[in-house]
């Protein structure tokens, strides 16, 4: 049985975006670009909420027709295009971007009928939104968080109240350089 894996960018403070849902305080180096290459190489499908799918759908097929896009950006360009996506939205009409399913209800029962399907894990890149929605459903089996040294203050977060407590095995650690930690837990469930 496939895992719904959760791998998101994290303040120390546990926000996934600051007040303006900006990124730019993510210490985005090639040490960090090296590691999400391993997580994209346990994906199976990419799971997203309506505005991450949207910023995806905009920008990766455009990466397809520029000559000066790098090679690693070229790869997972190719990549992502061919990759079943999954959206969850309940305002979405339809999903356009090849090989895309959406869903819009019973999200459970279809996040469960994905997780039975033969292949590699299902991941939540970002999402917070999206994410909250599942980890409050008792679907993730596993958080994969990149624990980014600084302190937003502010912004948002998947984990501000609301749920009930979630006890967490950790299942392995390492540190960037950069100060990043990165973190992979297991929810007991």
């Amino acid at each position: 049985m496939r895992k719904l894996v959760l791998f998101m960018h994290v303040s120390l403070d546990g926000y996934a975006s600051d007040l303006n849902g900006g990124l730019g305080w993510i210490p985005y180096n090639e040490e960090l670009m090296k590691y999400a290459e391993e997580i994209v190489a346990e994906v199976g499908s990419p799971v997203y909420g309506r505005s991450t799918y949207r910023l995806m759908e905009s920008y990766w097929p455009t990466v397809l027709e520029d000559p000066d896009a790098s090679g690693h950006e070229m790869e997972h360009a190719k990549w992502i295009q061919d990759v079943e996506k999954i959206v969850l939205s309940r305002t979405m009409e339809k999903a356009e971007w090849n090989n895309t399913i959406l869903i819009k209800d019973n999200i459970a029962e279809e996040i469960k009928a994905l997780k039975e399907r033969p292949g590699k894990n299902l991941v939540i890149f970002g999402s917070p939104g999206a994410a909250k929605t599942l980890l409050e459903l008792g679907l993730i089996d596993e958080l994969l968080l990149t624990i980014c040294p600084v302190i937003l203050g502010g912004g948002k977060s998947v984990f501000d109240g609301g749920g009930e407590k979630t006890k967490l095995k950790l299942l392995s650690s390492r540190t960037f350089e950069s100060g990043i930690i990165a973190a992979r837990y297991e929810l007991e469930k």
